[in-house]
């Protein structure tokens, strides 16, 4: 990972954009002096805490709260805590937790020694990573990776890509550095990431099969949506319109199916679902979401820990993306008919009886099943779970909620690339004449129409939905 532009983490301006850059860019951090100021403040006062009981720092934790703490509790807690299980959390991910967690604890509150939260910057830059794993966390906090990364902190356990001298956590600090769901949070941030960018790949696309079919432009008029005025509609048919300026095709139907005709409201309302889950994520990115938090007047026991609006957010942006990965699929289903595009069936070239592109609308269907089980996922979490002895009788399930988006997005993308090569196809064989950006996409994948195996068509136009995401 190559060294990038040094991010500053200040415990109240951390966007998406920059836990990508940080997790996936390589980009180092810094904490800047207000926020040494909080973390160094709340250190402070959590030293001056004496009489009433204080969670995890004099009690145990869970059931176990009006049990007082001994000495070497703090120790106990990372040890038995550090107990994920399933595959390792990717490399990106463990960044994006590190990176959150500074930046939460740069936001005051969690009354944690400043050499801590150093210590965790320093991992950040040397590109360590803790071996957390993925599965342990129910959205209430992200409990055995934070506990993981403790270990690593205090020499029990190696990090991954190197080493650094330990670091000692004093009883008092072990629960305010896993107490946190910042590995959840900095997981959507990346996700929230990719659905930004798919989403716009996909007007693109459409876009694309607009021109294959000679769809109209009617629905995408300033007019029409001034009378539905959902900001997202507006957005997705702005989009259209830029994309296809120079573009007048022949009117040959009165109007064209749902694919087309709806999709400024379909497509729409996944912009509006993305763009709530960012709202979600700019608060949940700089929150001292601690607990207890630590206050000049005290420690206050809250539940600002956890994350139903983030799991809310989450889950209707899965929903609202199956939903316009559906409409993917049903274009992908007029571009391969004639009675659309007055070519040959499944855009077929040689002999009557070759296939052309009939796989990609099984390829499709299928990826669009897996995308709606993630959707309907949501129902199952929630069901909640009471555990603890009682003592925790909710949870979000925020961590599967952004499982289930990533993997949601993952299908989705084979959908579009499907769409991407039909359309691509279709509007070569018709000799269509593009606007710019529409040639420039439809440019860049093969112009064999032989039947042959379209493999290597979806994996290359899988890696161009990226880029097709700022055609407009």
């Amino acid at each position: 990972m190559s060294p990038g532009p040094t991010v500053d983490l200040d415990g109240a301006g951390l966007r998406s954009r920059d836990v990508e850059t940080i997790a996936r860019g390589g980009a180092e951090v810094r904490v800047t002096d207000a926020g040494w100021g909080r973390i160094a403040a709340a250190a402070d006062s959590a030293r001056q805490l004496a009489g009433a009981p204080v969670y995890g720092r004099t009690t145990a934790v869970g059931a176990n709260k009006h049990t007082p703490a001994t000495g070497g509790n703090g120790l106990r807690l990372l040890r038995s805590h550090a107990a994920g299980a399933g595959s390792p959390m990717p490399a990106d991910q463990a960044r994006a937790m590190l990176a959150v967690r500074v930046n939460q604890l740069a936001a005051g509150g969690a009354g944690i020694h400043p050499r801590v939260v150093a210590a965790l910057v320093d991992a950040l830059n040397q590109r360590l990573t803790p071996p957390a794993r993925r599965i342990g966390a129910i959205g209430t906090g992200d409990l055995t990776a934070l506990a993981t990364t403790g270990l690593c902190l205090l020499g029990e356990r190696p990090w991954q890509g190197g080493a650094m001298p330990p670091v000692d956590i004093d009883d008092a600090d072990a629960l305010p550095l896993i107490s946190s769901s910042a590995a959840t949070i900095g997981a959507a941030a990346l996700a929230w990431c990719d659905a930004d960018r798919l989403l716009r790949a996909m007007v693109t696309v459409a876009a694309l099969s607009m021109a294959a079919v000679d769809a109209s432009p009617e629905p995408f008029a300033a007019a029409v949506q001034a009378a539905n005025p959902f900001p997202g509609q507006a957005r997705v048919a702005a989009l259209v319109r830029g994309l296809t300026e120079s573009w007048t095709p022949p009117a040959r139907r009165v109007q064209d199916s749902y694919a087309y005709r709806a999709l400024p409201q379909v497509h729409g309302t996944a912009l509006d679902a993305a763009d709530r889950l960012d709202a979600v994520l700019t608060v949940a990115l700089n929150a001292a979401a601690e607990n207890p938090l630590v206050d000049t007047a005290g420690p206050l026991h809250n539940g600002n820990f956890h994350t139903a609006a983030l799991a809310a957010a989450t889950d209707a942006l899965c929903s609202a993306l199956a939903q316009t990965t559906a409409l993917s699929a049903a274009r992908l289903a007029s571009l391969v008919d004639p009675q659309t595009t007055g070519l040959r069936a499944f855009l077929a070239a040689g002999p009557e009886d070759s296939s052309g592109v009939m796989i990609l609308e099984y390829v499709a269907h299928s990826a669009l099943a897996d995308l709606r089980g993630q959707a309907g996922g949501a129902v199952a979490a929630a069901s909640g779970g009471v555990l603890s002895l009682g003592a925790e009788e909710h949870a979000s399930f925020a961590t599967q909620s952004v499982t289930r988006l990533a993997a949601g997005l993952d299908a989705a993308a084979v959908v579009v690339a499907c769409e991407l090569v039909a359309a691509t196809r279709a509007v070569r064989q018709r000799g269509s004449r593009l606007p710019a950006t529409l040639a420039t996409a439809a440019d860049r994948l093969p112009a064999d129409d032989a039947d042959r195996s379209l493999e290597p068509d979806l994996d290359t136009a899988i890696a161009l939905l990226p880029g097709l995401a700022d055609q407009g």
